[in-house]
């Protein structure tokens, strides 16, 4: 009999821990999702996240989300692609989602969808990201992370297993640079199109004004809590990278003088 295969460890790239952070933030009412895109180390059992897939909800649930074939497959092509792009062996190799306001601890039916996922690939992996979690001793917010698999004990039952979790300090790179700017284009689109379904569900045209008004209220509230600060964000980098840019091109020169002296 051919022992299971876990993973002994997970790296994840401190660019993509960011977005996903920035993902899990945009909400406090429903839980969001995306894919995670990386290398595994088949002899080690261990996992390179270097890339994610933020993806867009069908359906807005404050206690669940669902992956659908679709997406599973639109992410297997953004990773073919970046496999090209960067040659490198890149596919999809876990998944991850919030808990807003809830332990960070996957439920059962997160264990049971992980346990889904690695029936098709054995050491594939799972996020949670635990937001919005006040401490009263401490009177603010805090943030957590856990790292997993499922484990099955006893022939049936599904258990969690940890899996050791590094982040791994790493410039911005064009791929997630790009994943992050598409995040407002996402939750634009999920809002549009859930207050879309709204208007046809109702002809009374003070309904659809209401709808309407709301609609605007989530737009403007994306507009402002997330797309004008990732907006300062990216130009605070740009200029950190024109200011770091100069003191490479000043030393450059210094290197220069010295070899013509």
């Amino acid at each position: 009999m051919v022992p299971e295969k876990y993973l002994k460890r997970v790296n994840l790239s401190s660019d993509v821990y960011a977005i996903c952070i920035q993902h899990a933030l945009t909400t406090e009412k429903q839980e969001i999702m995306g894919l995670l895109i990386g290398e595994i180390d088949e002899e080690e059992c261990v996992s390179h996240i270097s890339a994610c897939m933020i993806l867009h909800r069908s359906d807005k649930q404050p206690d669940r989300v669902e992956i659908s074939p679709e997406q599973l497959c639109g992410a297997s092509v953004y990773a073919e692609q970046l496999a090209t792009d960067l040659k490198r062996p890149m596919r999809v190799i876990g998944w991850y989602h919030s808990h807003p306001h809830i332990t960070v601890w996957p439920s059962h039916v997160d264990i049971g969808t992980q346990a889904t996922y690695q029936m098709l690939d054995p050491l594939f992996v799972g996020l949670i990201f635990s937001v919005y979690q006040s401490d009263p001793r401490l009177k603010n917010n805090q943030v957590q992370l856990t790292c997993f698999q499922s484990l099955t004990q006893g022939g049936s039952k599904l258990e969690r297993r940890e899996v050791p979790l590094f982040i791994e300090k790493s410039p911005f790179q064009l791929h997630n640079l790009e994943g992050i700017a598409n995040l407002s284009k996402v939750l634009i689109q999920e809002e549009v199109e859930c207050h879309s379904i709204k208007d046809n569900e109702t002809n009374d045209p003070i309904a659809r004004l209401h709808n309407e008004a709301f609609k605007t209220l989530a737009l403007v509230h994306i507009v402002s809590k997330v797309s004008r600060p990732m907006c300062d964000d990216l130009v605070e980098r740009l200029n950190a990278t024109k200011l770091r840019i100069k003191e490479l091109e000043s030393i450059k020169a210094e290197l220069l003088m010295k070899r013509n002296k």
